[in-house]
């Protein structure tokens, strides 16, 4: 079948929509689902700055939503045609972590998300002049008007909702409110400082307010610490003197728990420092350079990790933050601008320019 899709060709080139091909049919344990709406992460976008480890010409996107269209069967494909889907990161489903209900921490993860793909996928899309594209990026591929997934990547969702709007809840939402729902815990009296409110950082903000948490947002952009302080959040500039003594003085001595979205080292230093004695600091964003932790930083037991997709189980967080958003204490549509398709380069532009927190691509016919 033949249908439109964004392709990046080379890193610095702007994405073209174009014609692609898709040469196969669902297999066993495959869904083809037709896109109603796709988020625009920034792992689609830290692409161009890969240096080459990231094949192209390719199709990226991986927070997509739409329904099923055609379905493989077999045993594991519990979803049908015409069920409404959200698409997530792929996973074994095997290994000792999927297992253990930790698929984003998969043996697998790297070769399954990042175009490895699976061992029995050959290239599937092909451009106009039959040139294949990268195998599926994060099992999806979904800049696109369909996208060809394991079943295992979705989630049926009821199909009263604005599907079309859902997608981000795949990776970027989930990442940030599964950081604190799952990774930290956090709950009632507890406290939180986020560094950096972009998409995850304020879906952080919006789960710490909905489990009761004390939050403080830290950003260096105005209209950002104001979305923060309207999900309930204590805005503070970066640029604030004495940062991390402000931020102990907010939390009535320092931090639980600290989530740091931005890869900066001045600003991981300052999250440690904010922390009270055992307090815990989450990294979600991958460091380019090596970290210089500062003498003092994690004395007193304060730890520091990397959190992947919020160590979330997509099939149970994904509707808890459906609920939490039907009950109106997870907003996260007001986090959303809807786009064309065909304008993907704009919503990349806004993107980075911080015009937008949220870009969500939608193919010919459902732009709005």
């Amino acid at each position: 079948m033949r249908f439109q899709a964004a392709v990046l060709r080379s890193y610095g080139d702007p994405f073209a929509v174009e014609e692609v091909t898709l040469g196969t049919e669902p297999a066993d344990g495959e869904i083809l689902v037709e896109i109603a709406g796709c988020g625009m992460c920034r792992t689609d976008l830290a692409v161009r700055r890969s240096a080459g480890r990231s094949p192209l010409p390719a199709v990226l996107g991986h927070e997509g939503a739409g329904v099923v269209v055609r379905a493989g069967g077999g045993p594991d494909t519990a979803i049908g045609v015409g069920d409404h889907v959200v698409l997530s990161f792929d996973s074994c489903g095997h290994c000792h972590n999927c297992r253990g209900a930790a698929p984003a921490y998969c043996d697998s993860f790297a070769s399954l998300n990042l175009f490895g793909g699976r061992k029995e996928d050959a290239p599937r899309l092909t451009d106009a002049t039959g040139e294949a594209l990268a195998p599926r990026w994060f099992g999806q591929s979904s800049f696109a008007e369909y996208a060809l997934v394991p079943a295992r990547n979705a989630v049926r969702v009821d199909p009263a909702l604005p599907v079309e709007l859902l997608g981000p809840l795949g990776c970027g939402f989930l990442t940030g409110a599964g950081a604190v729902l799952h990774a930290f815990g956090a709950g009632p009296g507890e406290t939180l400082v986020v560094f950096g409110a972009g998409a995850v950082g304020l879906a952080s903000v919006m789960a710490a307010t909905a489990a009761g948490a004390l939050t403080v947002a830290v950003d260096r952009h105005p209209g950002r610490l104001a979305l923060a302080e309207r999900f309930g959040a204590i805005p503070l500039p970066a640029g604030t003197a004495g940062l991390p003594d402000r931020i102990r003085r907010l939390t009535n001595g320092g931090a639980q728990y600290a989530l740091d979205t931005t890869a900066s080292s001045p600003l991981i230093n300052d999250a440690l420092r904010a922390l009270r004695p055992t307090g815990s600091l989450g990294l979600v964003a991958r460091l380019h350079t090596a970290l210089p932790l500062e003498p003092g930083t994690l004395d007193r037991g304060r730890t520091i990790r990397h959190i992947c997709e919020g160590d979330a189980v997509p099939a149970l967080l994904i509707p808890r933050l459906i609920g939490l958003w039907q009950a109106g204490r997870f907003p996260f549509d007001q986090l959303i601008r809807t786009y064309p398709l065909a304008d993907i380069n704009e919503a990349e532009r806004d993107c980075d320019a911080g015009r937008v927190v949220k870009p969500v691509l939608l193919p010919e016919g459902r732009s709005r």
